[in-house]
């Protein structure tokens, strides 16, 4: 019998908000699993067991609570400490690739989704076992559980006889599943977030009388914000506070609680966390500093707070947060101890710093960037971005939504969500942290050119995430995003009064790829009437300095209403008191008129920006810079995203010649021989596993004796290549174990010289000679929190020198691969660069493709290079030339770094 999964241990959120805890079952479950039969009602126990049965024998017991792990498995729900419904496999006898499933539910926990979380962890377990389909016997009249097949998007199909339905349905993962995983999870997680975002009732736990406290100044924003419900002062040391009567404890307060907000020593956080629980609270803000961010001792305290609240049904901000606030006239909430509440607004923000976000908020207000709601996510114990995320996505106040970032939780979570709600709604973030050097041991090419840095731009990227470098960039971005449509395409207009900002505005946006086209000559002709003789108008519209707010709105106009801008930036220097005003208001005059989908930016270049008239949100939605630069940096990156949304989403290809049991048994008999810690493969094993996967390479042979390697050179026939065979050379060619283009009559001489290059060496590699062709480098390497990251570049001697090379995070889809290869510089070399001969890029697609299947299917490689790979005229493919891969022993084929399971966080 295999060992328990200890790894696989979730907290999942359920569809009515509530948390529950899914595992492996245990043999010693067995009295929990009988109390859960006698609380199923006779219903219930007839559509699990097709009879009434009173009882389960204790064989019966025994037998339903040891499995084996692998053939036979079981997952337990338990809310709180009672176990309240079971999911269980058996494979089949006959057919080892399919297996029974069924399900036990207390009627009482019947309609939350309990059914649809253990259909959703049974079916990961499976297909990392084997496991290609279950079936399931359902009985006519149990629709609840024909909903939860139906309702996770697998295609089945049913047979009845007898009155009992015979459902078949495939475990793999599609894009239906994936699809209704994702909606499940999201309207959970909202749901379990509402009490937080609105609750009815609040209470202050430390709230203070000292107005500068952090417990009085919450006091005092709650109740300033005009919070639309009830507000509970919790002190055992005062009878009011802020003249609202205060309770010694939560559970002392007459009414429900909602959401309590802690601030106390951390000490008594886990009484008020009980306290909070005994009363039905839904919901902690956390304000308290001194858990995980000081140490082990702190992280244990945050461990008992974070199960205390899950046995609770509790979502928790924080701990070491500044709080949240909500700016939705239906609630107006705000319990931070900010200075002052921000304007409504249509930007939901998110910061990991306590600290910083009080000066978010702060230089929010000043943009004028309007919130409809802030999180200070803090620690981030249970509640994270990636919730947030998911909230906002339904959020119908919500538009546009920036984050500060300054570790992932689960990235590869992180990634999924953005990836799908960034094709509605634009997420913007800072990630602090970006010069660290990864932690990585690196053992190959790839693993010395990847770092967390790459990983978390191949994941911005992949996901459609605007990345900016600073918090200032973080806000001309959102000003823009909040305010304007996104821009059709890369050309831009230029308006301004004087030409030397129209020269910094040209060079920024060109410097950022945009396209300042120049106007054709009926537009120019239409635009000339309004200005001066002295104006140029061929684009940047130079109107020179006498230019006031009828010309402003004549030109703008015209820009608008052609066809040969996607974006207008208006430039202005104000030449005279009261300037500005004027031509702010002919501006948003224009706009009012309507932009025909056009992006507009102003930029207003005056020296006193506290003279400057204040915008009206509602009259004006033009997002305004202090120079041309920030609005340049802003616009390319809503273009750029604004292409990301427009590109398709691409496909992970499936391909139907994969020989994946052969794969995997040169694994297990090379891990056998490897041991524990695994290590690198064999060539010929290594060589097994790229046939597998239908990945062309060179013939070759493993020798240890001249003699042997003029025999394989024979047999291999034509010019051959020998290559050391050594631990400790990774890099051949720098200590001279590798011979190129060797002829029959050099092949002994070869060897020696090669053989002789190591101290370590075991052997020689005898491969045959690939003449011609592009060097470029496919490679995998397994971050511990990423997941494998995927790379492709130029090849052979110049990947490290020159570092031309694209990473993305594993499994690729076809538009990834493609993107991948046009991205390196040296991609024009494979397109016939200056006449040069051209390379199969087809092939090359196919073979990322590929290579992403096989780290799909084979959790045990770790890292691999495939360097360099010959990429061949078009139409003649591939050949790799040079592979390393190392590998290591997987317990139940499980790795969390490479699953994210919707809804599901591991306990």
């Amino acid at each position: 019998m295999a060992a328990y999964p200890t790894d696989y241990e979730f907290h999942v959120v359920l569809a009515d908000g509530g948390i529950a805890r899914i595992r492996p079952i245990k043999p010693d479950d067995a009295p929990e699993l009988d109390a859960l039969f006698h609380r199923m009602g006779r219903d219930s126990v007839y559509h699990r067991f097709f009879s009434h049965k009173k009882e389960l024998s204790p064989e019966e017991l025994e037998y339903f609570t040891n499995v084996d792990y692998d053939d036979r498995m079981a997952f337990v729900v338990e809310i709180g400490t009672q176990l309240v419904a079971v999911g269980r496999y058996d494979r089949l006898a006959e057919d080892s690739s399919l297996a029974e499933v069924a399900f036990g539910v207390e009627d009482g926990q019947q309609g939350r989704g309990l059914g649809t979380q253990l259909l959703t962890h049974l079916t990961n377990y499976a297909r990392n076992n084997g496991v290609e389909g279950f079936r399931a016997f359902v009985l006519a009249d149990n629709y609840a559980m024909t909903r939860v097949f139906r309702g996770a998007g697998y295609a089945m199909s049913r047979d009845l006889e007898e009155g009992v339905y015979t459902v078949d349905f495939p475990v793999v993962m599609t894009a239906d599943v994936s699809e209704a995983a994702g909606a499940h999870e999201q309207r959970a997680v909202a749901t379990s977030l509402l009490p937080v975002f609105y609750p009815k009732s609040v209470a202050i736990v430390g709230a203070s009388r000292d107005e500068h406290s952090i417990g009085g100044r919450l006091m005092r924003n709650i109740l300033s914000a005009r919070f639309s419900g009830t507000v509970y002062p919790v002190n055992p040391n005062a009878a009011s506070v802020s003249s609202v009567k205060a309770y010694p404890t939560v559970s002392a307060v007459p009414d429900p609680v909602d959401l309590a907000i802690v601030v106390v020593p951390a000490r008594h956080v886990l009484d008020v966390a009980r306290d909070c629980a005994a009363k039905g609270v839904k919901g902690m803000v956390v304000i308290s500093a001194g858990f995980s961010e000081t140490g082990e001792a702190g992280k244990a305290l945050e461990d008992e707070l974070v199960s205390i609240a899950r046995d609770a049904g509790i979502r928790v901000i924080g701990p070491n947060c500044m709080g949240l606030l909500n700016t939705d006239p239906a609630v107006r909430l705000d319990v931070t101890f900010a200075p002052a509440f921000p304007p409504q607004g249509n930007v939901g923000m998110s910061s990991q710093s306590g600290a910083l976000g009080i000066a978010i908020l702060d230089y929010a207000r000043e943009s004028d960037i309007g919130i409809s709601t802030f999180v200070s996510v803090g620690n981030k114990a249970d509640v994270s971005g990636n919730d947030l995320m998911l909230y906002w996505e339904g959020d119908p106040a919500t538009d546009v939504i920036l984050l500060y970032l300054e570790s992932f939780g689960h990235p590869r979570r992180f990634a999924r969500i953005a990836r799908r709600l960034a094709r509605s709604k634009p997420i913007v973030v800072v990630k602090s942290g970006r010069t660290a050097a990864g932690a990585r041991a690196a053992s190959s090419h790839t693993g010395a050119l990847a770092s967390v840095e790459v990983a978390v731009s191949a994941l911005f990227r992949q996901a459609g995430v605007i990345r900016t470098d600073t918090l200032e960039q973080l806000f001309e971005v959102a000003s823009l995003l909040a305010n304007q449509p996104l821009p059709k395409g890369r050309r831009v207009g230029i308006l301004t009064n004087a030409g030397g900002p129209s020269i910094l505005a040209v060079d920024a946006l060109e410097s950022e790829g945009l396209e300042v086209v120049e106007f054709s000559q009926s537009l120019q002709d239409q635009m000339r009437p309004h200005l001066a003789a002295e104006a140029a108008v061929r684009n940047p519209v130079d109107m020179i300095a006498s230019a006031g707010p009828e010309q402003y709105r004549a030109t703008l106009r015209a820009l608008l209403d052609s066809d040969e801008v996607d974006s207008v930036i208006v430039v202005f220097i104000p030449t005279s008191p009261g300037a500005l005003q004027e031509v702010q208001m002919a501006v948003a005059a224009v706009v009012a008129e309507g932009t025909a989908d056009k992006t507009i930016l102003a930029v207003y270049m005056e020296a006193d920006t506290n003279s400057r008239p204040p915008v009206s949100r509602a009259a004006v939605r033009i997002p305004q810079y202090a120079f041309p630069e920030p609005a340049a940096r802003a616009l390319a990156r809503a273009v750029t995203y604004s292409e990301w949304r427009e590109r398709p989403e691409g496909e992970v290809v499936e391909f139907g010649d994969l020989q994946r049991d052969q794969a995997q048994d040169v694994l297990e008999h090379a891990l056998e021989r490897l041991g524990e810690d695994g290590g690198w493969l064999e060539p010929e094993d290594a060589d097994a596993i790229l046939e597998a996967y239908g990945i062309a390479h060179a013939k070759s042979e493993i020798v240890g004796t001249p003699a042997e390697a003029d025999a394989a050179a024979e047999r291999i026939g034509g010019p051959v290549v020998l290559k050391v065979i050594s631990p400790t050379a990774l890099h051949k060619s720098d200590v001279g174990g590798i011979a190129l283009d060797v002829g029959p009559d050099q092949v002994r001489a070869a060897f020696d010289r090669v053989f002789a290059s190591a101290d370590d060496a075991t052997g020689v590699l005898v491969q045959e000679f690939v003449p011609g062709g592009h060097e470029v480098i496919i490679g995998m390497t397994e971050d511990p929190s990423f997941g494998p990251l995927i790379a492709f570049g130029l090849g052979g001697v110049f990947v490290e020198l020159i570092g031309d090379v694209s990473f993305r995070i594993h499994p690729l889809t076809d538009v990834d691969a493609e993107e991948m290869i046009a991205e390196v510089k040296s991609a024009r070399l494979l397109e016939g660069y200056r006449g040069g001969p051209e390379g199969d890029i087809p092939a090359l697609r196919e073979a990322l493709l590929r290579i992403s299947a096989m780290v799909d299917d084979l959790p045990e490689i770790v890292e691999m290079d495939l360097n360099p790979v010959k990429v061949l005229a078009p139409g003649e493919g591939l050949s790799v030339v040079d592979l390393r891969v190392r590998v290591r022993p997987v317990p139940h084929r499980w790795l969390p770094s490479r699953k994210d399971i919707p809804a599901a966080k591991r306990a």
